[in-house]
């Protein structure tokens, strides 16, 4: 009995060690949690129009982080309360601040990834 439950303390204690040493070990930084969210009048969300093979979208998205844009082509942005970053496919990235909506009639972007940042 008595050797059964030092195995069992030992197993604990190498158990907690390890996990330990791995939460240690483990870098500390920003999670990126980016949502893709349904677009609601009121919010404050960034709102990107975009178009790809004639099928046209709006989308919402909220929370900080970077995502795939799937390469569509950017009619609109509307930025809300968010700051971001959108990376094209020709290796471009372009900061829009907050509370900016901004129209590309002529030449939109083709964008790769967006950032709220």
């Amino acid at each position: 009995m008595i050797s059964k439950t030092k195995r069992v303390a030992r197993s604990v204690i190498v158990a907690l060690a390890a996990t330990t040493a791995v939460t240690v070990a483990m870098p500390t930084g920003n999670a990126f949690a980016i949502d893709h969210v349904e677009c609601r009048g009121g919010e404050n969300f960034l709102k990107i129009w975009s178009h790809l093979d004639n099928r046209s979208s709006v989308d919402c998205y909220a929370n900080k982080g970077r995502k795939s844009f799937g390469s569509w082509w950017v009619d609109r942005i509307s930025t809300g309360n968010n700051d971001l970053i959108y990376y094209d496919v020709n290796g471009d990235s372009v900061r829009i601040n907050r509370w900016t909506d901004i129209t590309f009639p002529h030449r939109p972007p083709r964008v790769k990834d967006i950032e709220i940042l």
